[in-house]
């Protein structure tokens, strides 16, 4: 059994004393891992950085095998570990993806986006909009998406201003009514717009945590959110 794909690294860990687990988030493959024989090499290991993009031809002798990688680089992206917020957000969206992604299924468009997401992250101080629109991104692809298109009571797709906890779906003023203070705000950051500012990226991340929590955490065992997504929140609203 082989493959050839192009893979973004999520993260590695110690496989012996040589060799190491890769982790990654291919375009055709899904979230994949193999064995990288000689992994901590002073050759090899610098191409595994998370966020990297790789050429990866993955080898076993059977399809459910964990199987070997051997690995070319395509992009470092290692501009982003110099910078805080970026770094921030790399540890974020790796962390996220490792969490909450089944391993071998496909997710062609989550891996353009994330691609998309990281190159952002090193060119635009504009890329916490396009965190947050990832995110939403992440919880649609995972059967968890959000309807923001229309008012849920009024079916109007003018005056949005809230999201219901519970179903997802966009409320408008006139449709929320006296049940307002239980809606979550919507921030225009959810839409891909907006001026970008803090309190618009924090309103838009209090809203996608909502469901990362309410949703998919009790879909995973209720296992914990990572922490690096706590503290690129926590980053973004002091910043």
């Amino acid at each position: 059994m082989d493959w050839r794909d192009e893979g973004i690294v999520l993260g590695i860990r110690p496989h012996g004393e040589t060799s190491v687990i890769l982790d990654v988030l291919t375009a055709s493959h899904g979230r994949h891992a193999g064995v990288v024989r000689g992994g901590v090499s002073r050759k090899i290991a610098p191409l595994l950085q998370p966020g990297a993009d790789l050429d990866l031809t993955w080898r076993a002798r059977l399809e459910e095998h964990l199987g070997a990688f051997t690995v070319e680089p395509l992009k470092s992206r290692a501009v982003l570990l110099s910078d805080r917020r970026a770094l921030a957000g790399l540890n974020a969206v790796t962390g996220l993806l490792r969490f909450a992604l089944p391993e071998r299924e496909v997710h062609e468009g989550l891996h353009e986006r994330t691609a998309a997401l990281l190159d952002m992250m090193g060119d635009s101080p504009f890329w916490p909009i396009a965190y947050v629109r990832w995110e939403v991104a992440l919880l649609e692809a995972l059967g968890f998406g959000l309807d923001l298109s229309a008012c849920a009571v009024t079916g109007s797709t003018e005056g949005l201003v809230y999201v219901s906890p519970r179903s997802g779906r966009a409320v408008s003023e006139a449709g929320a009514g006296e049940w307002a203070e239980r809606l979550l705000p919507l921030s225009p950051a959810l839409l891909g717009q907006g001026t970008g500012s803090g309190d618009e990226i924090v309103a838009g991340l209090a809203v996608t945590g909502h469901f990362l929590s309410a949703s998919l955490q009790p879909a995973m065992g209720d296992r914990p959110l990572p922490e690096a997504r706590a503290r690129l929140v926590d980053l973004l609203g002091r910043a």
